[in-house]
């Protein structure tokens, strides 16, 4: 039957799989609002549009899914912009649905006006289209939904005038059945497979592309060591011999990638991020596998390049995987010996967090999801971190955005309801988003925030020395944190050591609402 657009947009929603919605009402979208209750969607209210961004961000990461968020005009979409932009430099898919003005080059002086937000939004998306019409609201809709399934996801932005969002439009059409994406197959992993079969010293590095549960068998069949990039943490499990860990921009790991014969990266952009240098470091031939073409073609020039997706390409492997002679040129005692050196470079370049680090770790169950922010204790995290499970640790690691960790660890939370899910915060970066914590109380998540308080911005101000520069601007004047979560309706606790603090975490998973634990260099 014929409703506002506006409420079909939800109905349509619901109908793709869509089961929470992100975002703040306001007069230009609340049509988008009719529909929402009755497609029986949950709504999250964040306190900032950013937050919504955020949120649907974390959600979108815990689940696969797309992450869908509704804002205002002008404003709403500026706030979303940078949530957007990191959703597109770390492949998440998100969806934001906006109103727009229905005239702009003939009237002046309106509410939330601005000259080009179809524009504006573009800058951070993959696409950015207006839909005038209802017929081509459901077509971008629909073609959003088919793209998150097909081609490497990246945020998409819809807006749709106020005038169509109030006017009656018949139903959306019954979802269509998606297309199937080029999967690799057995004979499209041959060169691979011949060339595994000579080399000695194999090296594989995953990233955030590889989604399959099969490499820890692949590497051990093959005999081959592996890096991961940050995203691909957690790919080989616990406890691989030949695991470098998220060590690649260690200036040591170059030596290393040189000494293979042969190195395959799969869904791994290995961009500035991902190294820290622009060179990879290999001399042997190199082999990309990858969704995107603009990733096969980079400055690292691969030999072979595979434009499939990871999980597939993992299948294809495996399948004929029996047939490749076991290498033998890496030894369990090299890897252990170079990471324990590597690790003894982070704790001298940042000391006094890893032993922190080590505490919280053992405080954690193994199936945490944990998003944090950009602080020092996640950037030491990173690298001396090693995941028992894939995709388990989210990071801004792109666009590199403070304000991150609190509204996406929401969205995790709200995806993983009965599972642990952690925020870690620098305090600086807390400042950015804190009154997310309101929508963490009001959603009753039992959501440990361990807000690492150093009370500067000391990544910035060590920079700023080793550059010779006399720090400036890095000290802000912080509240009582544990006072302000407080005021929210949050719990709170300021350990004063290790212990302590492991205990407040433990706590924090079963209590029934968030839970700020600040951590201080003193707990040491």
């Amino acid at each position: 039957m014929k409703k506002p657009l506006g409420a079909q947009i939800s109905h349509m929603l619901k109908d793709r799989g869509v089961d929470v919605i992100f975002g703040i009402p306001g007069v230009h979208n609340q049509e988008m609002y009719r529909g929402i209750e009755e497609a029986e969607i949950t709504h999250v209210l964040a306190r900032h549009e950013q937050g919504a961004g955020f949120m649907a961000d974390g959600y979108a990461r815990a689940t696969g899914k797309p992450g869908v968020a509704y804002v205002i005009t002008g404003p709403g979409v500026c706030n979303i912009m940078t949530p957007m932009g990191q959703a597109y430099t770390d492949s998440v898919p998100m969806l934001v649905m906006s109103s727009c003005l229905d005239e702009m080059q003939a009237a002046h002086g309106q509410l939330h006006q601005m000259k080009d937000q179809r524009a504006a939004a573009g800058t951070v998306t993959d696409w950015s289209h207006q839909a005038n019409t209802a017929q081509a609201t459901y077509g971008l809709v629909e073609r959003a939904f088919e793209e998150f399934e097909l081609s490497r996801p990246r945020p998409k932005h819809i807006q749709v005038p106020i005038a169509q969002l109030q006017a009656e439009a018949d139903p959306a059409p019954f979802p269509n059945q998606f297309g199937l994406r080029t999967q690799a197959l057995p004979p499209d992993v041959a060169p691979v497979l011949s060339m595994l079969n000579t080399a000695r010293r194999p090296l594989f590095i995953l990233g955030g592309g590889t989604r399959s549960n099969l490499w820890r068998q692949i590497l051990t069949q093959v005999g081959a060591a592996c890096f991961t990039t940050y995203a691909g943490r957690g790919m080989a499990g616990l406890g691989y011999a030949l695991d470098f860990g998220a060590m690649l921009p260690r200036p040591g790991s170059a030596e290393v990638i040189a000494s293979a014969d042969l190195v395959v990266a799969v869904g791994a952009e290995l961009g500035e991020v991902d190294l820290w240098r622009r060179s990879l470091g290999h001399t042997a031939n190199l082999v990309r596998v990858d969704l995107d073409p603009q990733v096969l073609s980079d400055h690292h020039r691969a030999e072979v390049k595979l434009q499939t997706d990871g999980e597939s390409f993992a299948r294809a492997l495996w399948a004929s995987i029996d047939h490749v002679n076991p290498a033998t040129g890496w030894t369990a005692e090299e890897v252990a010996e170079t990471r324990g050196r590597w690790r003894a470079e982070v704790d001298a370049e940042r000391p006094g967090i890893v032993p922190v680090i080590d505490a919280l770790r053992e405080a954690m169950p193994a199936d945490t999801m944990i998003y944090s922010d950009m602080t020092q204790f996640a950037y030491v995290a990173k690298e001396v971190w090693d995941m028992a499970y894939p995709y388990h640790w989210h990071h801004p690691t792109g666009f590199g955005t403070l304000g991150y960790a609190l509204p996406a660890g929401i969205g995790g939370a709200v995806a993983r309801r009965g599972k642990p899910t952690a925020v870690i915060a620098g305090d600086y970066g807390f400042h950015y988003t804190m009154q997310e914590l309101g929508t963490a109380v009001e959603l009753g998540l039992s959501l440990p925030i361990i807000l690492w308080d150093n009370g500067k911005l000391k990544e910035i101000e060590d920079s700023m020395v080793g550059s010779q520069i006399a720090p400036n601007a890095v000290v802000a004047h912080n509240p009582d944190f544990c006072k302000l979560a407080e005021a929210f309706g949050a719990l709170s606790a300021t350990p004063s050591s290790l212990e302590e603090m492991q205990s407040a975490v433990r706590a924090a998973f079963d209590a029934p609402r968030p839970t700020l634990i600040r951590v201080t260099p003193d707990v040491l």
